[in-house]
């Protein structure tokens, strides 16, 4: 019997239905995080009957044919691309992105990352890094005896210094866009790499070229909607039931066959 095949492949989905739910709830408070979404399709099916197939001498053809689906599988797990409401914090490099776009950031191999997690600091030296460490492309260093920084939503950051009432412009941020976002790999600690899929990065001023802009004292919130993913969760949970009813009846299908005298 193929049902016991076909419904584990259907508790098997609903699992990992769970488990990106599962993902999204644990990440309700994570700085710049979307919400993913599992994606599946249906597996190949066998053809008893093909549909088009001459029935008849007289040339009757089949109008639909005989055709058993053998389960599901997963097609993707694909990023719910949605601005997250904005939280004030207050803090000098707190920069929320109003719009597309990702931080560039420098992993220890050399190679770029990209970010929406605003939450920067500055190492002993003063260079501008995330909350892993990671240098800030283009690497800004913020003298020790700044007074306070401003930065405006084009990613300009100014400092004011004793004794100065004009600021100086210490850098420019930038910022990061790609044809296809949900493309990108993600690595943890709110980090993505380019790919193939995603396209490559297309660098430019904050504000410019479709490029969102930047908001200082604010951070970005997840995206997650947990009304929508408690919904999600029972109607999972649901499924994940009635495909174990179906291995259930199938045993008991064969548990008949066994019995008969």
């Amino acid at each position: 019997m193929k049902s016991l095949q076909i419904a584990a492949t259907g508790m098997s989905a609903q699992q990992m239905r769970v488990d990106t739910i599962a993902n999204n709830l644990a990440n309700m408070s994570t700085t710049g995080y979307n919400a993913r979404r599992a994606e599946f399709a249906d597996l190949h099916y066998q053809q008893f009957a093909r549909a088009g197939t001459i029935n008849a001498a007289d040339g009757t053809v089949l109008p639909t044919g005989v055709q058993v689906g053998l389960g599901a599988r997963p097609a993707s797990i694909s990023m719910q691309i949605q601005q997250g409401s904005l939280v004030q914090t207050g803090g000098d490099l707190d920069l929320a992105i109003e719009g597309k776009g990702y931080l560039e950031v420098t992993l220890p191999d050399g190679q770029a990352a990209y970010t929406r997690d605003g939450g920067l600091k500055r190492t002993g030296d003063g260079l501008i890094v995330n909350s892993e460490g990671f240098e800030v492309v283009p690497g800004i260093v913020i003298p020790n005896d700044v007074r306070s920084l401003s930065i405006n939503a084009q990613g300009e950051i100014f400092g004011y210094f004793a004794g100065q009432v004009q600021p100086q412009l210490l850098g420019q941020l930038s910022l990061a866009n790609f044809t296809n976002e949900k493309g990108l790999e993600a690595i943890g600690s709110n980090l993505y790499l380019e790919t193939e899929a995603s396209g490559p990065a297309l660098i430019g001023v904050p504000g410019t070229d479709g490029l969102g802009t930047l908001r200082q004292g604010y951070l970005e919130e997840s995206s997650v909607d947990p009304v929508r993913e408690m919904t999600e969760l029972i109607k999972a949970q649901r499924g994940y039931e009635l495909n174990s009813k179906v291995i259930t009846a199938a045993d008991q299908m064969l548990s008949a066959t066994t019995q008969v005298r």
